[in-house]
């Protein structure tokens, strides 16, 4: 049976993670809510996290990366006393301690984890080992051996002591952070063990939980401009980047893949930078500017979703 190919929807759509549901189903079902030909999400959460989940249709999915390699920020709890091999509620407890750290011991090891730190992400992990998924070898009860990785933590600190068990964190972190290794290894800092009891998203690059819809409410909308009033325009997550006007031939050149002569534009303080060419206020395409041209990186084609086009930085 064919398959009707969907309608092209272009936007972004910031979804608050529910838990118990992974990355992949909530672009299964957004697609399907919005009958949509292409979308996709920005970076996985696990099952276990909830939180801001950015989720790009159409041609937003271009700029998946300007996301992806944006700043996380991430609120957490970690249960002192017990590890497990997940670092989360779902894995098996490995270690126990007695040791419950205070309120001034937390406070004194956290400036340890700020700046680069070194970590070694969980063998419950989507990175890929001999071309398998590190969790899938794991499930299988085999030996994983996880590469160590380097991170940037920009801002950790201390939000509440729920309980002497508990404490809740915030993280500004970098890509590529896995803050279930961070709890465990706060805990082992504090010469005890843990795990995380919750993990939130809060921010994904530009996007935060000021955007977010959460899916029922989505599932209870009728198909139409009510629920693409939902979707913000695609340029939402390059609110830092240089605006360049360009004419309609040059917009046109850009759209074929072709570079524009530096010469006429005011661009001499974004040499070796990245702009937005806009042309009569739709974004044309990503281009990289140096000295001898101004050449296209990303290139845009839209035709009636402009009310998602329309730059507005």
């Amino acid at each position: 049976m064919r398959h009707k190919k969907g309608e092209d929807i272009n936007g972004w759509l910031i979804i608050d993670k529910p838990k118990g549901m992974t990355s992949n189903q909530v672009v299964n079902l957004t697609r399907k809510i919005f009958k949509a030909k292409k979308n996709g999400h920005t970076g996985t959460l696990d099952p276990f996290a909830t939180g801001v989940l950015p989720i790009a249709f159409g041609e937003a999915t271009k700029l998946v990366p300007y996301v992806t390699d944006g700043i996380k920020e991430y609120e957490f709890v970690i249960k002192w006393g017990e590890e497990t091999d997940s670092g989360d509620t779902e894995g098996l407890v490995t270690v126990s301690s007695d040791k419950r750290p205070t309120k001034e011991e937390i406070c004194a090891v956290l400036p340890c984890f700020i700046g680069e730190i070194k970590q070694i992400p969980p063998a419950y992990s989507a990175i890929k080992i001999n071309g398998e998924r590190a969790y899938s070898l794991a499930r299988q009860g085999k030996n994983v051996e996880m590469p160590e990785r380097i991170v940037q933590i920009f801002n950790l600190q201390l939000l509440e002591v729920l309980s002497e068990s508990e404490a809740k964190f915030r993280v500004t972190c970098s890509k590529g952070t896995y803050v279930r290794t961070l709890g465990k290894d706060i805990a082992r800092k504090l010469g005890t063990v843990g795990y995380l009891t919750e993990l939130r998203r809060t921010k994904c690059g530009n996007f935060d939980l000021s955007q977010k819809i959460l899916l029922e409410n989505l599932e209870n909308m009728d198909y139409g401009r009510a629920l693409k009033s939902c979707l913000l325009p695609i340029v939402t997550c390059l609110r830092d980047i240089a605006v360049i006007a360009v004419a309609e031939a040059d917009a046109a050149k850009l759209q074929q893949g072709q570079a524009l002569s530096p010469k006429g534009f005011d661009v001499s303080d974004l040499i070796g930078k990245e702009g937005a060419a806009v042309c009569n206020g739709v974004l044309v395409a990503i281009v990289r500017i140096s000295e001898r041209k101004i050449a296209p990186v990303r290139v845009f084609n839209f035709n009636s979703e402009k009310e998602n086009t329309d730059v507005d930085f």
